[in-house]
């Protein structure tokens, strides 16, 4: 596996890409494509990584993905079996320069969304009152045509752009993305991660899965997502308790249990450090 260049489908004068992705999953492996996407969550949840982002996603979110991030929508576990009845659905928007042309791209009344898209190597998140607002407008544009359409996607972009609460993810973009080497690399990195995340991991096994010595292992994930192994580990697991705690069947101890930490007091901890919230808070 490696970190796709994921090519857009798009035909040749359109102004932008609208695509609808319905499965049991969304597509679980990092990727990156030069197209800025705006993404809105319609069913479906789990952990978003783009950049050195780690986080929740789930219905009603709206994302900004900058162009050649490397990301992943990646669901929980419970999608991937197939007697569980629910579904992922998602609208995504992809443009950048060349759907329109570099001329267009930097007239004066565009510098906006030039700044725009310099933000969105960060990727961001949609939030406040405008939210609903917005995700409507998304989910609208399919049924318009021509100018209509084009005059709605404009709209769009210039209320994303003057919204002051959509929030930077990432703490720092990552510009140049990863070469089919690194990607491949990273890729299994996190598939091992999320696959064994629920048990005590030693870094050695991960090195060994990444075909490096632990000290190059560490140098290499610090140098590529901006953080250490055990604390982008800890992110997956509390994504994982997150879901579990939604779900309702479990007490405190055992999501954390169930996530990979070996006692309460140390999931609390860490849980409290990355959500803000304590788990019995989050629950509320």
């Amino acid at each position: 596996m490696k970190v796709v260049a994921f090519n857009v489908p798009k035909i040749k004068k359109e102004a932008f890409r609208l695509q609808e992705d319905r499965g049991r999953f969304f597509y679980d492996q990092l990727h990156q494509h030069p197209e800025i996407q705006i993404m809105l969550i319609q069913q479906g949840g789990g952990t978003l990584i783009a950049g050195d982002y780690v986080g929740r996603f789930g219905p009603g979110d709206i994302f900004v993905i900058g162009s050649r991030l490397p990301h992943v929508f990646r669901s929980d576990q419970k999608y991937y079996q197939s007697a569980h009845p629910g579904q992922s659905r998602a609208v995504s928007i992809y443009f950048n320069e060349s759907y329109w042309g570099r001329a267009f791209w930097e007239l004066d009344e565009l510098a906006g969304l030039r700044k725009f898209a310099d933000r969105s190597a960060r990727a961001l998140v949609v939030k406040g009152k405008a939210k609903d607002e917005i995700a409507s407008q998304i989910g609208h544009l399919h049924r318009l045509q021509g100018m209509e359409k084009l005059i709605a996607f404009f709209t769009l972009l210039k209320q994303l752009i003057e919204l002051k609460t959509a929030r930077p993810l990432a703490l720092a973009p990552l510009r140049k993305g990863y070469n089919p080497e690194d990607g491949k690399r990273m890729n299994a990195i996190l598939a091992f991660t999320f696959a064994q995340c629920h048990r005590r991991l030693y870094i050695k096994e991960v090195a060994d899965v990444a075909h490096l010595s632990v000290e190059a292992f560490c140098r290499y994930f610090k140098m590529h997502t901006q953080k250490t192994y055990t604390a982008f580990l800890n992110e997956v697991r509390v994504s994982h308790a997150c879901q579990l705690l939604i779900s309702g069947d479990l007490t405190v101890a055992d999501v954390g249990y169930q996530s990979g930490f070996n006692n309460i007091s140390n999931f609390n901890r860490v849980f409290k450090r990355i959500t803000g919230k304590t788990p019995s808070r989050y629950l509320k």
